[in-house]
């Protein structure tokens, strides 16, 4: 009986212990994702409302669609067109949202008004269209070169150059 109550001290003791490395585990995860959904952030020289005008005129120069938002929210939502794949049965979609806030000029520079552009790019998916319709997976966009064809076609719109 007393071997019983041992084993069983002993198992409670790993079950607690190993808690805790699930937890940190679950810590680290939460971590990576958060940080994949970071958004790139840049900052323009301007007002909210000129940032905001030149964010929207840059959309038809990549391909996207005003979706809602406006300059006094600070914030936009728009869609690319839906390209589907050879077989038609699955199809692809980017997300594009950004806000606005403003931003003051670091010491030493230019005093002016500035505005920061914080900026998330999602893949939508829908593998099987055919069989599960509407049915399609969101993931964020870390690697693309798009944030940055964005950014300079907002830059060109306010017609002066950027600061990181």
């Amino acid at each position: 009986m007393k071997n019983f109550f041992v084993g069983l001290l002993a198992v409670a003791c790993a079950f607690f212990a190993g808690c805790e490395a699930v937890t940190e585990m679950k810590d680290g995860v939460r971590e990576r994702v958060n940080a994949r959904n970071e958004p790139k952030v840049r900052v323009f020289p301007g007002d909210k409302r000129a940032v905001y005008a030149a964010a929207l005129k840059a959309l038809d120069g990549i391909g996207f669609r005003f979706v809602r938002g406006g300059p006094a929210q600070g914030k936009m939502e728009a869609v690319s067109g839906v390209s589907t794949n050879d077989s038609l049965r699955s199809s692809r979609q980017v997300s594009l949202k950004f806000t606005l806030a403003p931003s003051f000029a670091p010491e030493g520079q230019a005093k002016g008004e500035m505005t920061e552009m914080s900026l998330w790019l999602t893949e939508i998916i829908e593998a099987d269209s055919s069989r599960q319709a509407g049915q399609g997976t969101s993931t964020p966009l870390r690697d693309t070169p798009l944030y940055e064809v964005y950014f300079r076609a907002v830059q060109q719109g306010l017609g002066a150059g950027t600061k990181d």
